[in-house]
This record gives C-alpha cells, structure tokens and sequence, in this order.
C-alpha cells in the first residue's frame, strides 16, 4: 500500500483520547491512520489491554493493544487528581474531539464531560460510547451485549447452546459508528461553527447491525433461531464438507441455482428447489444432496468449477489463509510500523492513503510534551 507524501487529510486535527479497551482505541486508530494527531489518555499501569498477553508483538508488548493503538501518542494522567486533571484539561483545550468510553457520569466527575467542556470552547466535539447508553450504567462488554442485544440468539446450532461472535465484533462496529459520528459533527462544524455530543452505545450499534433479522420482528414475522451457517431468507447459502475440508456455496438467485446443479449433478427440474420459497422450505432435503455430491472431490476442486459458472463459493479458510488471500488480491492487508505488524486500515483513499507512521506507544511515552503549546490556536487550524 502506497504511503502518503506530505500531512494525512485529517492532519491538523487533535483527538484527546479517554477511550481504552476496543471500541474507543479502534476509532481513534482509524482517525489517526489517516493523520489526526491522536493523544490516548491512560490511567496510572496503562490501558489494561497492555496486561492482556499473550500473545505479543515484535517488540514483546500485548498484540490486542497494538492492534488498536498504532499512530497515537500516549500521555499517564491519574484524573482523580488535582492538578492531573488540570493537565487533562489544558490538553482538552488544545483538541477538536474529545473521545471516551467510561461509565455514564464519570467525565461529569472530573470536569470533562461535553457540557461543561462545551461552555468553554462551543466548537468543541465529544464522542461518547457507552454500553447501554447514558441512562444505563450497565458496563458495556462486547459478549454481554451480544448477549442481551439478541446476536448470541441467532448465532450457533440449533441443537447448541447460544454463542458469541468469534471476535469483540460489537465493539468494532461501534468503533466504526464513533469515526463516522465524529466525521459527521466535524462536517457540521464546518457549515455552523458549532460542535456537539457524539453519542454511540454498544446496544445500538448491534441492534442496528441485526438488520434483516430485526426487520423480520419488526414486520410481524417469527422470532429468529438458531440456524447455525443457513441464512433465514435464502437456500442454499451455508458451509458444506467437501472431501477433505469445509466450503462455502452461496447461491442468491434462479441462475445461480441452475449453474450449481450442472455442477454437482442435481436435476434442475425439481419441483422441491425450482425456486428460493421452494429452496428454503425443502432446505433439509437440498442439503443432503449437496452433502452427498460434494464427498466426492476436494473442496478446492469444487471451488473452482463453481466459480467458473457464476456460482459463489469459497473455502472457508483460518485467519492466516485470509491474510495470505487479501495479499494475492493486492489489498495490503499487513503493514509493519516500528517492528509492530498490524492490520492495514479498511478505509482505502486512492489520493489520500492511511499513514502507518508511529508504532503503539509505551506508556506516558509523550508526557513531556506541552500540549498547550505544541499546535496553532484554534482558529489557524482545520
């Protein structure tokens, strides 16, 4: 991937960082990529995500808080006291967007929440994400809210017990919410002159992630199970055992369903899979088929033949075959900073690429700086 020449589009832009753990960090990462001058604020011992080993990167530090922490400058404040909390605020004088991701009422605490911050400095930005929202002070970890917010319902075997995604995958959608919130609220800046409170749940982003599956509640339908890999709506679009590893088909339309059959060897005709109603009802009976057709020959081999003919299929492969894949495809997917390997930023600006300048920083590795003094006055600035 192509490195920039000259400052990132976000340059000039400061983000005082609260945040810890995922959501928050992975955010201000993706802001920082693209060169927003990014402080992380932690607590006296660091973000606990430093502890979180192993595994470790290249340098002996936690992998999980590298992964979210590349770019960023960290300063150690310890807000319960006094004259650190000063500190956090001259460095929030300094800063477009405030970001943190504490319990409800503790930013109020300390002097830093957006409408006090606000009273000071009316173009001020705060991005706030909670579990639950500000009326809840439910802590916001990523497999309760899977759990309470319906996802761990519909994600399993039926004959299983519910479970959780394989990643903190709510915390990376509200972290992907939180960028875009903050690039909304800087774009009505730029129309107003005013600022204003960026407010992400947890709860919310998952509830909004359910999509098609929300929809089916809300329109009245059955509450959806668990299907284990089928989907609800179409047949067949699920992961099969071939002869020596699992793959997956996902056939989306009538033609797609046709080419499969000349593939596999299933009569076209049949008036139990003639279309997805149909599909879907007899699911059972078309898995079975395929089941047993597919035994016949590597999964590869049947990769191959069905992409040949427009149907979707694709070995379902570890993390490292991901990666290895996305690098033969030409997106970049690794990029090394100061010895730290790290997944590149999804965000892919042609004429403006993400910067992968600074690794993870050590703890308090930028506490001598003066924050007050180190940009122009608010008014030279973007």
């Amino acid at each position: 991937m192509a490195q920039q020449d000259g400052p990132g589009v976000l340059s000039g832009l400061r983000i005082a960082d609260f945040s810890r753990v995922l959501a928050g960090p992975y955010a201000t990462m993706m802001l920082a990529d693209f060169g927003a001058d990014v402080i992380k604020v932690e607590p006296p011992g660091g973000d606990e995500t430093r502890g979180w080993v192993p595994p470790v990167d290249g340098r002996g530090e936690s992998a999980y808080f590298g992964a979210v922490n590349r770019n960023k400058r960290s300063l150690t404040l310890d807000l319960h006291d006094a004259a650190q909390r000063q500190r956090a605020r001259a460095l929030v004088a300094s800063a477009d967007v405030v970001v943190d991701n504490f319990r409800p009422g503790v930013m109020a605490r300390f002097g830093l929440d957006h409408e006090t911050l606000r009273q000071a400095d009316p173009r001020l930005i705060s991005c706030t994400i909670t579990g639950f929202g500000e009326a809840s002070a439910l802590p916001g970890y990523d497999v309760l809210v899977q759990a309470v917010g319906g996802l761990m319902s519909i994600t399993g075997h039926p004959d299983a017990e519910p479970a959780k995604v394989g990643v903190a995958l709510v915390d990376v959608l509200s972290g992907q919410n939180a960028v875009a919130g903050i690039l909304l609220a800087l774009r009505e800046r730029d129309r107003t002159g005013r600022g204003q409170h960026v407010q992400i749940s947890l709860l919310q982003s998952l509830l909004s992630a359910l999509t098609n599956q929300a929809a089916s509640v809300l329109a009245g339908g059955p509450v959806p199970g668990r299907l284990g890999n089928a989907h609800p709506s179409i047949a067949p679009y699920a992961v099969f055992p071939a002869a020596d590893r699992d793959l997956v088909i996902a056939v989306g339309n009538d033609r797609q369903h046709r080419a499969l059959c000349g593939v596999v060897g299933i009569d076209p005709e049949d008036p139990r899979f003639r279309d997805n109603e149909s599909r879907v009802r007899n699911r059972a009976a078309l898995t079975r088929l395929l089941e047993h057709a597919l035994q016949a020959d590597p999964a590869a081999s049947w990769v191959a033949r069905l992409s040949a003919v427009g149907v979707p299929a694709g070995l379902v492969n570890d993390i490292g075959e991901a990666l290895r894949l996305a690098d033969r495809l030409g997106l970049a997917p690794v990029v090394t900073t100061g010895g730290v390997r790290s997944v590149s930023n999804p965000i892919g600006l042609r004429d403006s690429p993400a910067r992968y300048d600074r690794p993870p920083p050590q703890e308090g590795e930028h506490a001598d700086a003066r924050w007050e003094r180190s940009v122009p006055a608010r008014g030279e600035r973007t």
